[in-house]
């Protein structure tokens, strides 16, 4: 079958309409290009009608096939050529069905096309669009800006309606054309700006001359006093035995004045207030600055940002490599040296007394604490005892201790320093003051310096009010305690000989004749006084404190033995000494089981003001102790003694008393009237 094919002449294969499908042509360069006419025959036809054709050949092909199928079930030999005819159908059918399919494809590529083209309109209409808001957008922009302008006349400061109508010359005012335009009223005062700048420039012009020949005679006369320098240096040396000889030392001062500018602002204050004070009231106080100026001016000058080669740079980093780290303990204790650092000058305050002695003051400021400190130190004209009672007297220590009330000077009064001590493991500033001083609050008021404290105060005082307002009060209060102190220091050698010094102003307060005498003087310790068992009132009162001195002093007559406890305030003699009395006679009697020595007590703690002798009071203590002797004396004197013993009395009655007792209580007649000479009761 496939041979009879073969043989068969191509036929012209012709649709449905009698058109032929394609032929063959030949072109220029005899090309066969084949023609195909299906595109102008798709618009032709019914997309439904090829359906139904396609459907119609499909159904006719299957016939085929089965008929085909059973004529070879049959095996006849006869209906090969009826076989051959069907399949002949059969290829017919299937050229349709490529004809259909291929019609369908382009179908399928026109509609493509045609959506493509759909949306190539769609997309450039869109692109017009949305140039069109591109514009509406730029055009609103533009007429934004339009509104917002703002020129730059506005910025100026216009000088107002009325001053330019008075001021402004006819041909720039122009009233005839700018009362009706207000256009024309800016530009005609902006005219009248641009005029009055235009001479105001030439003002200026004329005041730089000016100025140039004002700067060329400020020059002549510094050429003149800089040549004047050298002659006036030359006066002032030659001056200098007339101003030692006048006091009036100029020069000195003046290098003074010039250190000082290198102090810190708080020791500065000081400075200037004890030098103000100095030659205002007081001729014998002296001030002086301490240190070295170098460093001071080294610390004063801000740190220069310093670029090292690179050279520098390495070796200086290989050399931090073969250091050994520092530990943990070497670091804290670097911090706390920096913290606890001080101002490389100092103020040193001389306060001299009218028998000679010099109390020395020297001032420091820390600097990162942000407070002062002092230390203390005496000198006299003449040597002193060696009293062993009297060496916490003038210790740098306690000398200055309680200078006001409960001002011991034994913590910083900076609140901010408690926070600073904790970064660097400082439990108090107690274990540093013998190196750095005592932070007193008086020598913080003396520089100016005013921390904050637990109760608010009104009216506060800073910088040199403060300091002025503290200045006499201070330097009285110091004068008082060095000469208080210098007293005792004479006193205390005497007790320790067993002398009571009297001075004859107070020799009337005394009879002629006490026979109780002072046998020892010694000191106690805090924990020793708080031991006593004849001391427990007082400690229970609240009356003493670390900071005061302890003594003890034992009186006798006879087999009577006194023993007198005694603390004193540091702020003697304006608070009095306390005395605690236990009597060793016929056992042992204190102030709590026997009211005449609760009397005793009372006539040198109470009465003390008889005692004190004349201003400033300072034989107070000597005069306290005295009359305690005298009121022993009383005491055994008027005591009743058993008749039946033979002898002479041990304790003879010496002295003159109206009543030996009186009251239930016995009590003795312990107040002297030195006027009579006699001894009464209060």
């Amino acid at each position: 079958m496939s041979e009879v094919l073969k043989k068969r002449k191509p036929k012209v294969i012709r649709n449905e309409g009698g058109t032929p499908e394609g032929k063959r042509i030949r072109g220029d360069g005899d090309q066969e290009a084949r023609v195909y006419m299906e595109e102008v025959e798709l618009d032709m036809r019914d997309h439904s009608r090829d359906y139904v054709l396609y459907k119609q050949t499909c159904q006719s092909l299957v016939k085929l096939m089965s008929e085909i199928h059973d004529m070879k079930t049959n095996g006849s030999k006869d209906t090969a050529m009826e076989i051959e005819q069907r399949r002949m159908q059969g290829c017919i059918h299937f050229m349709t069905l490529k004809k259909l399919n291929r019609l369908a494809h382009m179908r399928l590529k026109k509609g493509r096309d045609q959506t493509h083209e759909a949306k190539q309109r769609v997309d450039a209409l869109h692109l017009q669009l949305q140039n069109l808001l591109y514009e509406v957008l730029h055009l609103q922009k533009e007429i934004n800006k339009c509104l917002e302008f703002k020129s730059k006349h506005e910025d100026i400061d216009l000088v107002s309606l009325e001053e330019f109508d008075r001021e402004a010359p006819p041909e720039i005012s122009r009233p005839e054309i700018t009362k009706a335009d207000p256009h024309q009223l800016t530009l005609s005062r902006l005219d009248w700006e641009l005029e009055q700048r235009k001479r105001l420039a030439e003002k200026y012009k004329e005041s730089l001359t000016t100025k140039e020949k004002i700067l060329k005679g400020i020059q002549i006369k510094k050429e003149y006093l800089s040549s004047l320098q050298p002659q006036l240096q030359n006066i002032m040396q030659t001056s200098l035995p007339v101003q030692e000889y006048l006091s009036m030392p100029f020069e000195q001062a003046q290098k003074q004045n010039e250190v000082a500018r290198r102090l810190p602002p708080p020791l500065y204050v000081l400075f200037v207030q004890v030098n103000a004070y100095r030659q205002a009231c007081d001729k014998n106080l002296s001030v002086s600055i301490i240190g070295d100026v170098e460093e001071a001016k080294a610390l004063s000058k801000p740190p220069e940002d310093s670029q090292d080669d690179e050279s520098d740079s390495d070796v200086e980093e290989e050399q931090n490599t073969k250091r050994r780290r520092p530990t943990l303990g070497v670091q804290l204790d670097d911090k706390r040296k920096e913290m606890l650092k001080c101002h490389p000058l100092s103020v040193g305050v001389n306060l001299k007394c009218k028998d000679g002695s010099v109390l020395h003051l020297s001032f420091y400021y820390l600097m990162s604490l942000d407070i002062l400190t002092v230390k203390a130190k005496v000198t006299t004209e003449t040597e002193l005892s060696a009293a062993i009672s009297a060496r916490e007297l003038l210790s740098p220590e306690s000398l200055l201790n309680c200078l006001y009330t409960g001002d011991r000077g034994m913590e910083t009064p900076n609140p901010a320093n408690r926070y600073q001590f904790d970064k660097v493991g400082i439990v108090t500033f107690k274990d540093y003051i013998r190196e750095l001083g005592h932070p007193y609050i008086w020598v913080q008021n003396l520089g100016g310096l005013r921390f904050p404290t637990d109760s608010p105060e009104q009216g506060q005082l800073t910088g040199s009010s403060l300091s002025a307002s503290h200045m006499e009060t201070t330097t009285k209060l110091l004068q008082n305690r060095l000469q208080s102190r210098l007293a005792l220091q004479k006193q205390f050698a005497s007790l320790e000989h067993g002398i009571i010094p009297v001075s004859s102003e107070s020799q009337c307060l005394f009879p002629a004749k006490i026979v109780s005498r002072l046998v020892k003087w010694t000191t106690l310790t805090y924990e020793e006084y708080m031991e006593l068992p004849y001391t427990r009132h007082v400690i229970d009162a609240g009356l003493v404190q670390p900071t005061d001195l302890y003594f003890m002093a034992y009186i006798e007559r006879g087999t009577a033995k006194l023993q007198a406890a005694i603390f004193l305030n540091p702020r003697y003699s304006d608070v009095p000494p306390f005395f605690s009395l236990l009597l060793h006679w016929k056992g042992e009697r204190y102030g709590s089981t026997d009211d005449n020595l609760r009397a005793m007590e009372a006539e040198v703690n109470v009465y003390h003001q008889e005692l004190r002798g004349p201003h400033p009071g300072y034989q107070l203590l000597t005069n306290q102790l005295q009359r305690l002797c005298l009121c022993l004396d009383i005491y055994l004197e008027t005591e009743s003694q058993d008749e039946s013993v033979e002898g002479p009395r041990e304790f003879p009655r010496e002295k003159m008393c109206l009543r030996t007792v009186r009251g239930p209580s016995r009590l003795k007649p312990f107040k002297y009237n030195h006027h009579q000479g006699f001894f009464s009761h209060r």
